[in-house]
C-alpha cells in the first residue's frame, strides 16, 4: 500500500516529513532516504497505534484534494510504499485453504498494488474490519 507524504527542508533544518492522509504523523530525516525510509516507520507506528487504540484508520484521500492544502504547498511531494503485513508487531505463519482462482486474483491485486500477499490479505482484513466496526459488528 502506498502513501503520499510531504517533505519539507528548511537551509538550517533536516529533511521534516508530513503523511497529509494521516493526521499527526510527521518524521524527519538527516539525508532525504533517512526522511523517506523514517516516513515509512512513522506511518506503521501511526497505523498500530490507531489499531491498538480501536480507532479507524483514515481513508486516503485523492491527490488533488492534499494538493489544495496550504500546509504542504512548498513540499516535494513522494509515495512510500508500505508493507502492511508488517503492522501489529510479529508476523505470524498461518495456513488458509481459499480456491485457487481466489489466489490468482489477489496475488494479481498484490503484484498491481507493489505487496506482498501477505501484505495485500492483512490490508484487505483491516479494511473489512474497519467497515464493519464502523457499522457495528453483525448489526442489520
Amino acid at each position: 500500500m502506498e502513501y503520499l507524504i510531504v517533505i519539507h527542508k528548511d537551509p538550517e533544518s533536516v529533511y521534516g516529513v508530513s503523511v497529509p492522509d494521516l493526521p499527526g504523523c510527521f518524521s524527519a530525516g538527516e539525508t532525504l532516504a533517512e526522511a523517506m525510509t523514517a516516513a515509512q516507520e512513522a506511518i506503521i507506528g501511526h497505523i498500530d497505534t490507531l489499531l491498538m487504540d480501536g480507532r479507524p484508520i483514515p481513508d486516503q484521500l485523492p491527490f488533488e484534494e492534499h494538493l489544495a492544502d496550504e500546509h504542504y504547498r512548498d513540499g516535494v511531494w513522494a509515495l512510500v510504499n508500505i508493507d502492511m503485513s508488517k503492522i501489529s508487531g510479529k508476523a505470524v505463519r498461518i495456513n488458509i485453504t481459499v480456491p485457487q482462482r481466489v489466489l490468482n486474483i489477489v496475488d494479481a491485486a498484490a503484484s498491481l498494488s507493489g505487496e506482498s500477499r501477505s501484505g495485500f490479505l492483512t490490508r484487505a482484513a483491516l479494511h473489512v474490519i474497519q467497515q464493519e466496526s464502523q457499522r457495528g459488528f453483525g448489526d442489520e
